[in-house]
């Protein structure tokens, strides 16, 4: 099967982001202001966004993937990962355990490990009434053979990341999007060479 290359995956990306720039700049602004400031929050910040870390996680997935797909994408689908709270909340929890235990062994395998888990989330976010573990099992077997061409896919914005330094931040709420829309246009084109090699 043909794989799409990460440049066009990137280029599809900006496509899919013209015309909904503002609108994806303000929902990442929203999503990053409320994971910092419960981040800073004295004693119980480190549980608090354990807590809520999993239905935001799936609720930016959801967002992303309605740009990806150029469906109408808003903002109050930030917060859609709360109407699954129980089952993202523990898939999350699951995906940090096995991410540090990975990382007790060696740092390498413990970002293996997290590319491996990469997928998860998007998997939930189609199909709301799988478990967290066969989520997870199905993202494992999804990055089965692809781990490389996604780290080389999030090594493409270290560029723009260094960028957004001298912008004391302020670009992150453009370049968050454009990284999270590529990484929904890479997991739409596994799915699809996932379903084309089961034909």
């Amino acid at each position: 099967f043909m794989e799409t290359p990460n440049i066009e995956l990137m280029r599809m990306a900006k496509r899919s982001l013209k015309g909904n720039w503002g609108l994806a700049a303000g929902t990442f602004f929203v999503y990053i202001l409320i994971i910092s400031g419960i981040k800073f929050i004295p004693v119980i910040g480190s549980l608090a966004l354990l807590i809520v870390g999993g239905p935001f996680a799936l609720g930016i997935v959801i967002f992303s993937l309605s740009i990806a797909r150029d469906q109408k994408a808003e903002f109050d689908q930030l917060f859609q990962g709360f109407a699954n709270f129980k089952k993202a909340l523990g898939t999350y929890l699951l995906m940090v355990l096995f991410v540090l235990l990975w990382m007790l062994l060696l740092f390498v395998p413990g970002i293996i490990a997290a590319i491996s888990y990469s997928m998860t989330f998007y998997i939930l976010a189609d199909d709301p009434s799988i478990g967290a573990m066969e989520a997870i099992k199905k993202s494992k077997e999804m990055m089965y053979g692809h781990k490389w061409k996604f780290f080389c896919l999030g090594l493409r914005f270290i560029g723009w990341i260094l960028l957004c330094c001298l912008t004391f931040g302020i670009g992150m709420f453009w370049l968050a999007p454009y990284m999270q829309v590529s990484a929904a246009k890479f997991y739409e084109d596994v799915k699809g060479d996932l379903r084309r090699e089961n034909v």
